[in-house]
């Protein structure tokens, strides 16, 4: 549709072949191939220069028209950061909400003055659809496959020990050492 519509409005299928970033002959071919899928001749071809037929004409006016939805459709979509508004509930654990979110979120409300945030800093299990939340950061494998995520970063997860719990039970040297040793484990089940 786009290459029609060029080429109607620059009457050559060399400009817009050009304008385009094509060569000339996918342009030719291109265009064969929708007036035989239309079964119609849309074109009037000259040496020097291209026409709308009459059915090419009523095909251009409508080629606009849907071009033009598909704009404001891709728009729906694709917004500018200083006209974003509205709020936005947002679940994280208390660990991740301290130390990445907090010290950046005035930064945040700075850039999109226009977004509320409703902050929830928990650890537990949250229901994202039940307790209605519009986004929920989580570290871990997603196991209900009927929630969209995305990987947003990667965070290490590390063993700690005091110096006077090594001084009593001695230093792991290799993993089987773990086994032998109290911990502390962390999951974090994300539904």
């Amino acid at each position: 549709m786009q290459v029609f519509v060029r080429v109607a409005e620059m009457g050559s299928f060399t400009r817009a072949a050009e304008s385009l970033g094509l060569p000339k002959g996918s342009v030719s071919r291109q265009l064969q191939a929708l007036e035989n899928q239309m079964g119609t001749r849309l074109l009037h071809r000259t040496t020097r220069r291209v026409h709308l037929t009459q059915d090419g004409l009523v095909y251009y006016d409508r080629c606009l028209d849907l071009l033009s939805m598909l704009d404001d459709m891709d728009s729906l979509f694709q917004h500018d950061p200083a006209t974003l508004s509205g709020k936005l509930r947002v679940d994280m654990s208390v660990a991740m909400a301290t130390g990445f979110i907090l010290p950046r979120l005035p930064e945040f409300l700075q850039h999109y003055p226009g977004v509320e945030i409703e902050l929830s800093s928990s650890d537990r299990q949250v229901d994202v659809i039940r307790e209605r939340f519009d986004c929920v950061l989580r570290v871990g494998e997603l196991k209900d496959s009927g929630l969209i995520a995305r990987k947003i970063g990667s965070h290490a997860l590390i063993n700690c020990a005091s110096p006077g719990y090594l001084s009593r039970f001695g230093m792991p040297v290799r993993l089987d050492d773990l086994g032998q040793h109290a911990m502390v484990h962390y999951t974090q089940q994300l539904g």
